[in-house]
Order: structure tokens, then C-alpha cells, then sequence
């Protein structure tokens, strides 16, 4: 393929913007709040909406891949996601700026999944582990500088200018994909039926989801809402996979035959469950008992991101060689580490004994990431690759709400624990704390069972070229 390196840029770039942005909105909610002068329950659908458009979106990728291409596909949504952008940072009012997320996640939640699809299948099989390992720097390090950047750039230019960031970078990479994606034009198209049924009992599933999560998040454990919620996700999900049997469903889940894509999204739920929970706890750690201020805190985070920024292509070229299985064990078990030496940060430590864990968890998160999206993508054939890729993307999206949410509950339990002990109130949010970090390193460390199930060598199969096998 010409222009391998430019094609790998740009869709690292586009990548990287949606990826930011999952993140860097956080931080300035409170100053969103005050200048609407809204409740937190009012500002939250800042988040929430884009959530819920995302996930909303993703199933339509393989569709909308048959009939406009990859090619088109990109480009619209990386266009679509740059103008949501801009109309966030012109809203006047808390609904303009709510419906201006959902025209955003519109075009973000195409974007990961129809890179790394785009990837897959324009690199060879040999080189695709490194590729993804590039490629996963902008995917895993957008949210690592999230935080800081939004800090800073609220700090200094107000809420507006964390999505007017987006604008330059949503530009270059439209210019850039006209330039060297061109190649995917020759891509062959269908007029590819809508599978209504199918998306009609998907976003039946998402909204249950995203329903029962925020009540679990508010803790409004009421009995018949709670099972009203279960029944309808359990209700939606059947018919779901029963419509998923018909010609040209909405999501082919026979990617779920493969073992190896089982245990490879298993992981990939761990994870993020684990990590989206576990690290929500860490700004208000360092900016707690300790002291530290919100661009502080932000800078202690940036050696996370450093690391993984120097490790995430190795740990590729190693998933090329086929250490898969050995790798993203090893990958778990530092990842599980630094949510324990998380746990044991105290008043009175050095920041060097805070870097560490930094440290380790993105050499960690780089030797589990890039092994295990190249052992999903060699599980399934190339017509399931943009399948798979929405797979990965929702179940991550997923695992994080669910992951915020049952460790946001936890945490209110185990300090509330500490608080009949009669600690004092920022002692008790400080032990809550480190213990939310235990129950992380805990979570995380469960993954080591489907990993051990990954196969350690790639081995091409008779029938498809793309199946992986497992040897030894």
C-alpha cells in the first residue's frame, strides 16, 4: 500500500480528536453549571446525551460501510463530528449545547471503529499489530490528556475553547483524508437493506442500559424500576439476537462462534469496567487530602500518557510476532499493580512515589490494548471486521458506564463505612478512595482468565486468511 505511514497519521489523528473529546469535557462542567446556573442532575445530560448518540450510532457503521463506503464514511463522520464541535462551543443554553453533543457523537461514534476497520483491512496481517499499536497511541492516549488539556484551556480561555480545539485538528484530518484515503473509493458498494427491527431493539437495549446505570449511579434502588429496567434489557437483548439471525442483520454476531473474539471482548469489558471506574477516582485522590490543584493533577497524569506514547508500539510489534497470550497477561497483571500502588498513595508522598503507578499502569494499558484488538480482529473474517470494530467500541463505551457507576456507588458505601467510624469527612473520602483503587485492582485482575485463553500464535486458516487458530 502507498502512503502507509500518511494513512496510519490520518486516521490516528481523527482517532485521537473523538477520543479527547471523551474526556476533556468533564473537567468543565462545573463552570458549564454556573454559567447556566443549572443543577448537576440538569448538566450531567452533557454527558449523558453524548453517551447515549454514541453507542446509538456505532451499529450503523457496517451498514452504512456497504452502501457509502469507508472512504465516505470517514470523511462524513470526522465533518459531522468537527461541526458539532463548533456548534458546542456556540451554544447559548444548556439544551442548544446537549443537542449540539448528540450532532457530535453522531460523528464520533463512527470515527474510532471505522479507523481501526479502515486499518485492519488496508494493512497485511504481519503488520497490523504494529499499526494498531500506532494507531492505539491517539485512541488511549486522548483520554490520559483529556483531563489535563480541558483543565488548562478552561483555566485559561473558558469552557468554549475545549471544543474549538477540535476545529483545527477535525480540518487537517478531512484535508489529509482526501489526500492519501483515497484508495478506499475503489471499494465495492451495495444498496444493503436497514435491518429497522434490529437498530429498533438495539436502541431499546442501549436506552435500558443507560436508564438502569443512572439509577444505580443515584442510588434510587427502587425495587420495581430496577426490574422493570433488568426485563426490558433482558427483553431487548433477546430479540436482538434473534432478529440478528435474518439476512443482512443490523450487528452480525456470529463473530461470537470465534472463542478467541469471546475471551478478546470479555477483556475488553474487564477493562474497561475496571479502569473507567477505578480511575474516576483518581482526580479527586490527588486534588482530596492531598492538596494538589486541577492543573496539578493534570500534569501528575501526563507520565501515563508518555509511557504508553513510547510502549504502545512495541507492544504492537511484539502482538505481530504473535506473543499475544503472554503479553497481555503480563499487561493485566501491571495494570492491576498500579491500581494497587494507587491504593497505598498517602499524605506525605514523594510525587516521584506517584509517577510510578502513573508509569506503570500506561506501560500496562499499552501491553494489553494493542495485543488484544489485534487478537479480536484476527478472530473474525474481513467481511465481520467493521462488525467487530463496533463491537469493541460499544462494549468499551458500555463497561465504562457501568464501571463509573457501580464504583460511584461502592465508593458512597465505603465511605459512608468509614464515616460511622467517626473518621472526619475528608479522611473517610480518602480511605473510600484507596479502597476504591483495591477493588480495581481486583476487578482488572479477572481479566487473567479469558487472557489465558487468548491463543499465543497466529496461524493462518484454511478457510479464511484473516481466522486465527490456536497453537500451543
Amino acid at each position: 500500500m502507498k502512503n502507509a505511514n500518511w494513512v496510519l497519521v490520518t486516521l490516528m489523528l481523527g482517532t485521537s480528536m473523538a477520543a479527547i473529546d471523551s474526556s476533556i469535557v468533564n473537567v468543565s462542567l462545573p463552570v458549564i453549571r454556573n454559567q447556566f446556573k443549572v443543577d448537576i442532575d440538569d448538566v450531567e445530560w452533557v454527558i449523558t446525551a453524548y453517551m447515549i448518540s454514541f453507542c446509538l450510532f456505532i451499529p450503523l457503521i457496517n451498514w452504512l460501510k456497504r452502501r457509502v463506503g469507508y472512504y465516505n464514511l470517514f470523511l462524513i463522520a470526522v465533518a459531522v463530528f468537527t461541526i458539532g464541535s463548533l456548534l458546542c462551543s456556540l451554544s447559548g443554553s444548556l439544551g442548544m449545547l446537549v443537542l449540539a453533543r448528540v450532532i457530535q457523537a453522531s460523528g464520533g461514534g463512527a470515527i474510532s471503529p471505522t479507523s481501526l476497520a479502515i486499518l485492519s483491512e488496508s494493512f497485511p496481517k504481519e503488520k497490523r499489530g504494529s499499526a494498531i499499536g500506532w494507531w492505539g497511541i491517539g485512541n488511549v492516549m486522548g483520554p490520559a490528556l483529556g483531563p489535563t488539556l480541558g483543565g488548562i484551556l478552561t483555566h485559561y480561555f473558558g469552557w468554549e475553547s475545549v471544543f474549538y480545539v477540535n476545529l483545527p485538528i477535525g480540518i487537517l484530518t478531512m484535508l489529509l483524508s482526501m489526500r492519501y484515503l483515497k484508495f478506499l473509493k475503489t471499494q465495492p458498494r451495495e444498496r444493503a437493506k436497514f435491518d429497522i427491527a434490529g437498530y429498533a431493539f438495539f436502541a431499546i437495549f442501549i436506552v435500558s442500559v443507560q436508564y438502569t446505570i443512572s439509577l444505580i449511579s443515584k442510588h434510587q434502588f427502587i425495587p420495581w424500576k430496577m426490574l422493570a429496567g433488568i426485563g426490558v434489557i433482558t427483553g431487548s437483548l433477546y430479540l436482538l439476537i434473534r432478529s440478528s439471525r435474518k439476512d443482512q442483520p443490523l450487528l452480525d454476531l456470529t463473530v461470537f462462534r470465534s472463542v478467541n473474539f469471546i475471551n478478546s471482548t470479555i477483556i475488553i469489558i474487564i477493562r474497561s469496567i475496571a479502569l473507567f471506574g477505578g480511575m474516576f477516582f483518581l482526580p479527586f485522590l490527588l486534588q482530596g487530602l492531598l492538596g494538589y490543584t486541577t492543573i496539578q493533577s493534570g500534569l501528575l497524569m501526563l507520565p501515563n500518557a508518555l509511557m504508553m506514547l513510547v510502549s504502545r508500539p512495541y507492544a504492537g510489534k511484539k502482538a505481530d510476532q504473535g506473543l499475544i497470550r503472554n503479553i497481555s497477561l503480563i499487561g493485566i497483571f501491571l495494570v492491576a499493580v498500579s491500581m494497587f500502588l494507587f491504593s497505598r498513595i498517602d499524605v506525605g508522598y514523594s510525587i516521584a512515589l506517584i509517577i510510578l503507578p502513573m508509569m506503570v499502569r500506561g506501560l500496562g494499558m499499552s501491553l494489553l490494548v494493542a495485543p488484544v484488538s489485534t487478537a479480536l480482529l484476527n478472530s473474525v473474517s474481513q467481511a465481520q471486521t467493521a462488525t467487530a470494530t463496533s463491537m469493541n467500541s460499544l462494549l468499551q463505551q458500555l463497561g465504562g458506564s457501568v464501571g463509573i457507576a457501580i464504583f460511584g456507588v461502592a465508593h458512597d458505601f465505603i465511605y459512608q463505612h468509614y464515616l460511622g467510624k467517626h473518621y472526619s469527612d475528608p479522611l473517610a473520602e480518602h480511605f473510600a478512595l484507596q479502597d476504591g483503587f483495591l477493588i480495581a485492582a481486583f476487578a482488572i485482575s479477572l481479566a487473567l482468565i479469558p487472557a489465558w485463553g487468548l491463543p499465543e500464535k497466529n496461524v493462518i486458516s484454511p478457510s479464511d486468511p484473516r481466522l486465527v487458530t490456536e497453537e500451543g
